[in-house]
């Protein structure tokens, strides 16, 4: 399962975030989105698991839990087409 997740410190890195999630299972990819100009986190993220029922746990866990600071908005990913544009 993919998992969006945001509101993340800028500080965060790709490491500390599947630190964040392996507590529940394994982490097969985590993966902090950076602005290509700046070089600096745009404040959220994905992480890849394949256990759908561990992912569910993560999501349940630690959606609304503080880390830095900020509180953390997590739940599954959708398709990019799934999306609304944003023009």
């Amino acid at each position: 399962m993919n998992i969006y997740v945001g509101n993340l410190p800028y500080s965060i890195r790709d490491d500390e975030l599947s630190d964040l999630f392996s507590d529940f299972g394994a982490v097969k990819s985590a993966n902090v989105i950076m602005d290509r100009s700046s070089g600096k986190s745009k404040g959220f993220g994905f992480v890849e698991m394949d256990d759908n029922e561990e992912a569910e746990k993560a999501i349940q866990s630690l959606n609304g839990k503080e880390v830095s600071g900020r509180e953390l908005r997590v739940n599954e990913a959708r398709p990019r087409g799934d999306r609304p544009n944003r023009r």
